[in-house]
């Protein structure tokens, strides 16, 4: 890990998700359950 990066920053937009897409979701359900952290770096 590079010396002072202890973690992702997140996007900005992450509250619009929560907004914008229904609980009952499929890709929100998908996204709950699936653990990949690969995807996001």
């Amino acid at each position: 890990m590079i010396k002072g990066q202890d973690s992702i920053p997140l996007s900005p937009y992450m509250a619009l998700y929560d907004l914008v897409v229904p609980k009952d979701n499929m890709l929100r359900k998908m996204n709950e359950q699936v653990d990949c952290p690969l995807c996001y770096a």
